[in-house]
């Protein structure tokens, strides 16, 4: 790994000397006119996720962040479009509200739900102890910043290939105290209502929400009901203590439409999976027939302590604990699962001078541990009918984690970090009924992995960095690769492990209107898990031998026009009304993300597909947006997409078409009388009414690829609040 790493240094080198124009716009000239002087720069975020609360562009890797403002552009009904805008990261909708999310890679590893990719939630664990994530247990007007970093997050948050998804809700400002209503409606049955009341001082912060969104699916049994309880609070009982406590509870319901063949989706994209009968005369059941849903209520609680020994010497450790109850019909399966979950996460830092440059250190641990019971029974229409087979399942997860980094002359910084990890699992088949297998009792360990990264970086203004990053993850299977829904019991299915290369440049121009974030990065894959679909609508999976995945991304965000005022001057955020939630002015942003993924060796079934493109994987995404306010309170906020065509199979002998879709959101934003807040906006999605599917069933039995997205749609709501 060693000589490769020095193999990026004259790249991080190259990247130094290009930027001639950052050495004049990093900072305005005494001499520049009152209105540059005064112009609103974007904001710059601080990056959380390592640990050390530095700005992004004091970040050695590639992260992303979403704040409240860029989740309020979009429909409150989903998450899709706002994280859709993040290069290099995708997520996709199976049916309304069945998520599936990848970062830097394909989703053939996800069928359904998040894998692969460590979620935390206020720093609770929100991925399970099995490696799943049900990321449909949350609402989007509940949550205020979602980070993403991306590639093996090694150092700090164990194991992983595809990187890590840090989650937080909304939170009040010192001395802010509001209550607030919405209701929203639209097309396809679209039904929502949300109440929030929260409250913040200089010691304590505490926000409750709840939120019920129902809707009747644009396609044939896909129905939606959803409802989400959240509580959170911080207090600070003294200058070196902070406690919070998260509560968060969600019951949930929504259909199952299933895939459709492409002669179904040309056809009449809103139908469900049909009944069939084969030339034998064999029937398969469709989902409604079967009634195909998932169900689910769960329950999430977590504390959370941190404690300042000194100014240099800190700590902070979260606990917490989980409950779920899922009911599922599928095709020929019907699942109850019941489910708990334990563990927590520990963090200790420590700033320290070496040679008079500042060294930063922490090191911890995080452990989790789940036990669930899981009974199938054939699905009977809906109903539950003799038992197939009756599961005990415990997983146990863990990891140590340690990072130094150090500040060296001349504006470079150095990271380097390691995690120790380990994961075992236990699988108990308690009860079985022919023709299902005997009972056993399975255990597995994966041998312990040591995973590194280090990283450079290099200041080459106050404003602008570049960075040359190597890390690598270690990925074992999750509870559902090996005990799949058809019974069987995957014993040989290995654990993925990976190398990621990565140079990027990031900053702000031209008087802190422009900002910029590229990177270029080499991922290679070992043991690569891929996943079919069977008639049944099972999901297996298998390893692929190796896939190379090299990729570029670029984000770019800035100032097209800022109104003047008096006196010739730019507005800046003091001057602008009360009630106004963000400067005056057309912003544009733009996002793209090249992908050459290909599988390296991989050959299955007596085919070779060595070489092919990775299934389920676009070569080219791009988003690109505008967003237009002014004095009065009125918005609006276009938004254009694109996806390239991406290949359905192992031989990529299907295709996916590309597609183009454009939306927008327009609203009129605005306080009055000092006190009463409103928003009352309407939207369109997919306004060229489109036909395409979002969240593919790659290598699906009888080329039942394709899960349609909703056509043309149409919403509007109206939030009001009273702020103290």
């Amino acid at each position: 790994m060693l000589p490769r790493i020095f193999l990026l240094l004259p790249a991080l080198s190259l990247l130094c000397r290009l930027p001639a124009l950052a050495q004049t716009t990093a900072a305005p000239a005494a001499s520049a006119p009152a209105d540059t002087a005064r112009a609103v720069a974007l904001p710059e975020a601080t990056v959380v996720g390592y640990g050390q609360n530095l700005p992004l562009r004091r970040t050695a890797a590639g992260v992303a962040v979403l704040d409240g403002r860029t989740l309020d552009r979009f429909s409150p009904v989903s998450l899709t479009a706002a994280v859709n805008t993040l290069p290099g990261v995708r997520l996709e909708e199976r049916a309304t509200a069945s998520y599936r999310l990848s970062v830097r890679g394909s989703t053939l590893r996800s069928p359904f739900g998040v894998r692969n990719v460590k979620v935390y939630y206020h720093d609770i664990p929100f991925t399970e102890a099995s490696g799943s994530t049900s990321l449909n247990l949350l609402d989007v007007a509940s949550l205020g910043r979602i980070e993403v970093v991306k590639g093996p997050a090694a150092s700090v948050y164990g194991a992983g290939t595809g990187g890590a998804v840090l989650l937080s809700n909304r939170q009040p400002a010192p001395g802010e105290a509001r209550a607030q209503a919405g209701f929203t409606a639209g097309s396809f049955g679209l039904r929502r209502y949300t109440v929030a009341a929260e409250s913040g001082t200089a010691t304590s912060t505490v926000r409750a929400s709840y939120a019920h969104q129902a809707a009747d699916g644009y396609r044939e049994n896909s129905a939606l009901r959803r409802e989400v309880l959240t509580l959170d609070g911080e207090f600070r009982p003294s200058a070196q203590r902070i406690v919070a406590a998260h509560i968060l509870y969600t019951d949930l319901s929504y259909q199952l439409p299933g895939g459709l063949t492409r002669a179904q989706f040309e056809q009449n994209p809103r139908q469900a999976r049909p009944t069939t009968v084969n030339a034998a005369g064999v029937v398969s059941l469709g989902t409604v027939a079967q009634q195909a849903a998932y169900a689910s209520r769960t329950a999430l609680v977590g504390v959370s302590h941190e404690y300042r020994f000194t100014p240099r010497f800190s700590n902070k450790t979260t606990l917490y604990t989980s409950g779920t109850v899922i009911r599922t019909p599928f095709l020929i399966d019907y699942e109850r699962n019941t489910a708990v979950g334990w563990g927590g996460r520990t963090a200790f830092g420590y700033r320290a001078a070496v040679a008079g440059r500042a060294l930063r250190l922490s090191a911890g641990g995080e452990w989790q541990s789940s036990f669930e019971n899981a009974r199938n029974y054939q699905n009977r229409a809906g109903m539950p009918g003799p038992l197939r087979y009756d599961d005990e399942i415990r997983a146990g997860t863990g990891f140590g984690f340690g990072q130094a980094e150090l500040e060296l002359p001349a504006g470079w910084l150095a990271t380097a970090g390691l995690s120790y990890n380990r994961l075992s699992y236990r699988i108990a088949r308690v009860s079985a009924a022919a023709p299902a297998p005997a009972t056993y009792d399975f255990r597995r360990a994966f041998r312990p992995v040591v995973s590194p990264r280090v990283a450079l970086l290099k200041e080459i203004t106050p404003l602008i960095s570049a960075y040359a990053s190597v890390s690598t993850g270690f990925s074992p299977p999750t509870e559902e690769e090996i005990r799949p829904s058809d019974g069987s019991l995957n014993q040989d299915l290995q654990a993925e492990r990976g190398t990621s290369y990565e140079v990027g440049m990031r900053g702000q121009l031209f008087n802190n209107r422009l900002t910029f974030d590229v990177a270029a990065y080499d991922f290679r894959l070992r043991q690569t898990i891929v996943a079919r679909t069977t008639a049944a609508g099972s999901s297996l999976f298998s390893n692929a031998g190796t896939t190379r995945q090299r990729g570029l991304e670029a984000a770019l965000s800035g100032w097209l026009w800022q109104p003047k005022a008096a006196g010739g001057e730019s507005e800046n955020a003091a001057a602008i009304p009360q009630g106004q939630p963000q400067p005056a002015g057309l912003r544009a942003f733009f996002s793209y993300a090249y992908n050459h993924y290909r599988f390296g060796r991989y050959e299955s079934g007596g085919n070779d597909f060595s070489g092919n493109r990775l299934t389920g994987t676009a070569p080219h995404t791009l988003t690109a947006g505008l967003d237009f306010s002014e004095f009065y309170g009125f918005y609006l906020s276009p938004t254009l997409s694109h996806q390239a065509r991406l290949p359905l199979n192992d031989a990529n002998s299907e295709y996916a078409a590309g597609y183009w879709t454009f939306g927008t959101r327009a609203g009129w934003r605005r306080t009055l009388f000092r006190h009463l807040e409103a928003d009352l906006f309407a939207g369109l999605d997919n306004a060229t009414d489109r036909h395409y599917s979002l969240g593919n069933d790659l290598n699906a039995f009888g080329n039942r690829f394709f899960q349609p997205a909703p056509g043309r749609n149409y919403y509007g709501g109206l939030l009001v609040g009273w702020r103290w």
